[in-house]
């Protein structure tokens, strides 16, 4: 199954398939439409689809037609066990432990289970003026509620993480062995959109930011010799013979936008296998493209 922002940002569609191949072609299925006013009227962005306790639960972004940027993160859960053909209902704004989460711009949220407890990871701005996008990671207590005060993961510190606009955002959590990796993107989301990545042994601590490992460079940025620009936000899953790991990621193929980035609709969608090195980490090569 694979779902995605539409270019209207007015819904949320699903599809499925028993092969990448065939999502191109299987039918799209509308399984939420935006409201008319008030909360979750416009912008709605970054869906993900997730199987917590062999219930569906999808988690997205989406604004206030009244204040269209007031960017905060839902919950939708399956009423049945077909994503696809049965209905969905609205358990609303991700639930905070503490007083300070989803106050602000808050998107591209993502959950993940390691050793029985389950994260949260999400971008959320801060500060005033030209805002920064920081991610964040909390333990969760249901699909819809967090168990514990977030904590700062990582900031733009580097300089291609700050190309226009200071971001980190996208998140997107990878397991090889006993290693957790993940990608997020940086910066504007023109050519300079890349992704960089952090890692955690799994026994690590995954709510004490030291214990990550924070990579000093782009895992993936622009290659223009073959037309793949802004490489962005992504997700994983595992090749149909269950052996090997697959990214999914969007790009574009030129550099020259008219009007707004962000309403620009032409970011395609690319696949990826994942090489791993010696020391057991991913290497995120173009030629792996299929």
């Amino acid at each position: 199954m694979c779902l995605y922002s539409v270019s209207e940002y007015d819904r949320i569609v699903l599809r499925g398939s028993r092969t990448l191949d065939g999502l191109a072609d299987a039918d799209e299925v509308t399984i939420w439409e935006k409201h008319r006013k008030g909360i979750m009227s416009i912008h709605i962005w970054a869906p993900e689809i997730h199987c917590i306790e062999d219930k569906w639960f999808i988690y997205f972004a989406a604004g206030n037609k009244d204040d269209i940027w007031a960017i905060r993160p839902y919950v939708l859960a399956c009423t049945g066990d077909d994503p696809l053909k049965d209905s969905w209902m609205e358990l609303g704004q991700m639930q905070a432990a503490d007083d300070f989460s989803f106050k602000d711009f808050s998107l591209d949220m993502t959950v993940f289970q390691n050793r029985g407890i389950w994260y949260c990871v999400w971008a959320e701005k801060v500060s005033e003026g030209k805002k920064i996008s920081n991610l964040y990671i909390a333990e969760m207590e249901s699909p819809s509620k967090l168990s514990t005060p977030h904590v700062l993961l990582t900031s733009p510190d580097y300089d291609w993480e700050r190309v226009d606009f200071w971001v980190n955002e996208g998140p997107a959590l990878l397991r090889h062995d006993d290693m957790l990796y993940l990608t997020y993107s940086a910066s504007a989301t023109g050519e300079c959109y890349c992704m960089g990545m952090l890692s955690i042994p799994e026994d690590g601590e995954l709510l004490n930011p030291r214990a990550w490992k924070k990579e000093r460079v782009p895992v993936v940025k622009t290659d223009w010799k073959k037309g793949i620009l802004g490489p962005g936000h992504n997700s994983f899953t595992k090749a149909e013979d269950g052996k090997g790991d697959i990214m999914v990621y969007h790009a574009r193929q030129y550099d020259e936008i008219d009007g707004d980035l962000l309403y620009d609709p032409n970011r395609h969608v690319y696949r990826m296998r994942i090489e791993w090195d010696k020391e057991g980490r991913p290497v995120f090569n173009f030629e792996n493209n299929f």
